[in-house]
């Protein structure tokens, strides 16, 4: 499976075959079944990890006991709890799969001195953090500004690959509407 990361990195940062295999040797691949969990609230995140095959949300549970989706990750996304990560505090959310996937992970120790031993992998370390941090925006701005129809529109355009893997009250969820709502809506965009 590494293979996948390295394609997925060649393409985006220019790593010789040396840092490539040093990178490869400090990897480890995790492999969870559908429904099992990556990470759960109330354990300290202390990986980067790259899915290499399959499909993972982050959520978290509300006080109604209601599940919050905050994203997915499919084949050649990062997946992890960002803010357990840099605190060491205990994660707010879970990770869990929704198909039988096959993780790229590194321990946070491993991948600090790789950010440090390989300064074009943290050159595009923080290239990734900066877009993803532009995408929390946006998805923030979305939720709080767009229609029902709207984020949906977005939802689809930004996630094509991913709207038909995900179950539709997941997505409900995410999109932070109710599923009879979203039903309702690809009514009329199926209708169109």
């Amino acid at each position: 499976m590494f293979d996948v990361f390295r394609n997925y990195i060649s393409d985006k940062a220019k790593l010789t075959e040396k840092e490539l295999d040093t990178i490869k040797s400090v990897s480890f691949l995790k492999k969870i079944r559908k429904r099992q969990y990556l990470l759960q609230e109330g354990d300290v995140w202390q990986y980067s990890a790259f899915v290499c095959k399959g499909c993972v949300r982050m959520y978290r549970i509300g006080q109604d006991d209601t599940e919050h989706i905050m994203r997915f990750s499919v084949e050649t996304w990062w997946v992890g709890d960002r803010e357990s990560y840099a605190t060491g505090q205990p994660a707010k959310n879970n990770i869990d799969a929704l198909e039988d996937s096959e993780i790229l992970m590194w321990t946070k120790e491993n991948f600090q001195a790789l950010l440090k031993e390989i300064p074009e992998l943290n050159a595009f370390i923080e290239r990734l953090i900066a877009r993803s941090l532009i995408a929390s925006q946006d998805r923030i701005f979305s939720a709080i500004s767009y229609t029902a129809e709207e984020k949906y529109q977005n939802f689809l355009k930004t996630y094509p690959d991913i709207f038909n893997r995900v179950p539709l009250h997941m997505i409900a969820s995410y999109l932070g509407v109710s599923r009879e709502t979203l039903s309702r809506i690809r009514s009329q965009f199926n209708h169109k």
